[in-house]
């Protein structure tokens, strides 16, 4: 059945609707994950096991459902997690995505793995924006990925710390996916099913990581799988020392992306850094791993006071979102639940990602009883 933005609902809607837009090896890097795809699942389904528990005659006629997190007051309590490869999706990429999330209050996360540079988006919005730090062995990359954030003026630095090694993608391995795609006999006849696509693809301005194509020529020149880049291309000596380095020169709001143990929780907060993300890379990574909800109650409860804490991963409903800040987060992120809207309908699409969970969170929070989320609490929460 074809799939029109308009009747898309939700994300498992939008996700239908990307699916017929793109060629498979596109869509498959957008939606697979890592060996058996057990944590990818685990990471929605994870809220299965939790209800909440509503009041009633509360009044609710005016709801807040803004949050200030890692320094940036958020119009709403998600948003968009740095992606890459954003322009493989649609031509208009992370602009697309900027702007939406301009519309909608929230912040924007912009990956090394970009496809439109820092300064671009620096210039074009003024809502919050996160850039995404990977640590690559190339020392001289580093600092000028740090150097071009400062200079664009984005509000926090976040690192990255669970791609130490590339997780097994198998889907990617079965379709051939690459940055820059490459065409194969396997690939041949998805590519010319999506002639949109292609033609989109072929005579847009040309693909490229553009704040790494002067250092590396891998993901631009040379077609290269995610999990090959990780492997080859970023430092697997990183440590808790480089990390701490790495918030000392950058001397603003800095984020652990990939935090998933109370221990490391705790070493996030002994190093000065404000915020954590509590993600397991969508699942990308290290298979038969926690989910962030699952996690995101204990370490709540040991750094709750001292740090932001995010939950990345898994969001899929608004009511998702209020579970996650009900246990402990401070605010949550998601990605996938926008990159099937860019995919299949451009920055509308993408802004109809966000306003579908608006719409929900705010109708949610009415339903529960509560004006702010502020008042949410595990009180709301019951576990099976």
């Amino acid at each position: 059945m074809f799939k029109r933005l308009k009747n898309c609902h939700n994300v498992d809607e939008l996700s239908a609707l990307a699916k017929q837009r793109l060629p498979g090896p596109i869509f498959n890097y957008i939606d697979g994950a890592a060996d058996d795809e057990i944590t990818y699942r685990r990471n929605t389904s994870a809220f299965d096991d939790c209800d909440l528990v509503p009041n009633v005659l509360a009044g609710v006629t005016d709801i807040d459902m803004s949050v200030t997190v890692m320094g940036q007051k958020l119009a709403m309590p998600i948003f968009c997690a740095p992606t890459a490869l954003q322009r493989l999706f649609h031509p208009d990429g992370e602009r697309a995505v900027a702007r939406a999330a301009e519309k909608f209050g929230t912040l924007f996360g912009v990956s090394s793995l970009s496809t439109v540079s820092l300064a671009e988006i620096g210039e074009m919005i003024k809502s919050p924006k996160m850039f995404q730090f990977y640590f690559h062995k190339d020392r001289g990359l580093n600092t000028a990925m740090l150097d071009k954030a400062k200079q664009a003026n984005f509000d926090v630095l976040t690192l990255t710390v669970d791609t130490i090694t590339g997780g097994n993608r198998e889907r990617d391995l079965h379709t051939g996916f690459t940055s820059p795609p490459k065409l194969t006999m396997k690939s041949l006849f998805s590519f010319a099913a999506h002639p949109a696509w292609t033609m989109n693809y072929m005579f847009s301005p040309k693909f490229e990581l553009i704040e790494l194509k002067d250092h590396v020529s891998e993901g631009s020149n040379v077609s290269v799988s995610v999990g090959e880049y990780f492997s080859t291309m970023l430092d697997q000596s990183m440590s808790w020392a480089d990390a701490e380095d790495l918030r000392e020169k950058w001397g603003g709001q800095f984020c652990l992306k990939g935090i998933m143990s109370v221990a490391d929780a705790k070493k996030a907060v002994d190093i000065g850094a404000t915020a954590i993300m509590v993600s397991n890379h969508g699942g990308r990574q290290l298979d038969g791993s926690r989910s962030p909800f699952d996690q995101i109650s204990e370490i709540a409860d040991a750094v709750g006071d001292d740090i932001d804490i995010i939950l990345d991963g898994g969001i899929r409903r608004g009511t998702h979102v209020l579970k996650a800040i009900a246990a402990g987060a401070k605010a949550c992120s998601g990605g996938r639940m926008y990159l099937y809207a860019l995919a299949g309908a451009g920055q509308p699409g993408v802004e109809r990602a966000l306003g579908n969970l608006h719409t929900e969170i705010e109708r949610d929070m009415k339903l529960l009883g509560i004006t702010k989320i502020s008042q949410l609490g595990r009180d709301m929460l019951r576990y099976r």
